[in-house]
């Protein structure tokens, strides 16, 4: 199987450890990964900020560069929920605007064989216990892209329940945002940072030492609060936990 990583451009950006992960993961598995040099952004800033039109050629350029693939992995739930739900409501729309359906047709192929991480991991590789080792107390956020776009549901525990050493506690209202939300964070900041003072306030009760999420936007926001409250805890991708062995562990 010919699989390649999407990585995004928030983990490109600012996460490049996330992505290394994935390969390091993945190889264990049996796994080879291919890096397309020509990805770019799939889009996502331009369409929820109300640039479809400027976000077409992305998709386009996404459906190019990943089309020969069996497989694409993206350690986020937000840039594979763009791919998957937003790609064939943009060619839809397209069409019905008179411009063809030249953009539906090209985006197709790689809207059926784009996954986020677990859902790779779980539904295409059938494979629960990684063989991870992460001794650590940690508490898992269910993304909203990842808990009510994809519906990845029980996937992501199911991986972390299975990490040996990992001790995973329940987060209270685990299903309420985090308050990031890409350009809502910007548009509405004194919500968004009340919206992430919850989510962190909820992290330490647990006395968890780590916040586990699977898209490094939300963790980059959570993050950014814990340092600002001074939280006695850290954020931490769960790709990072997952290839991290007793041999070469995760901080």
């Amino acid at each position: 199987m010919r699989v390649a990583l999407f990585l995004t451009c928030v983990n490109d950006t600012f996460y490049p450890e996330t992505g290394k992960a994935v390969v390091k993961l993945l190889a264990r598995l049996g796994v080879e990964v291919e890096f397309p040099m020509g990805q770019t952004c799939c889009g996502q800033a331009h369409y929820n900020t109300g640039y479809r039109h400027e976000a077409e050629p992305l998709a386009r350029r996404f459906a190019e560069v990943f089309g020969e693939y069996e497989a694409v992995v993206t350690p986020s739930g937000s840039c594979a929920a763009m791919v998957r739900e937003l790609y064939p409501r943009m060619g839809e729309r397209a069409g019905a605007e008179g411009r063809g359906d030249s953009l539906a047709r090209a985006v197709a192929p790689v809207v059926a064989r784009t996954y986020e991480l677990t859902e790779f991991l779980v539904d295409v590789l059938g494979v629960i216990d990684v063989g991870a080792w992460y001794p650590h107390t940690v508490t898992y956020h269910p993304t909203c892209h990842g808990l009510r776009s994809l519906g990845l549901g029980e996937r992501p525990r199911r991986l972390l329940e299975a990490v040996r050493g990992l001790d995973l506690v329940e987060l209270p209202g685990a299903q309420e945002c985090c308050g990031f939300g890409g350009t809502f964070a910007v548009k509405n900041a004194a919500v968004s940072a009340a919206m992430g003072a919850d989510k962190v306030r909820s992290a330490e009760s647990t006395g968890a030492e780590v916040l586990c999420a699977a898209d490094n936007s939300c963790l980059m926001h959570i993050g950014g609060t814990m340092t600002r409250l001074k939280a006695g805890m850290r954020p931490v991708h769960l790709a990072q936990i997952l290839a991290s062995t007793e041999e070469d562990p995760a901080r």
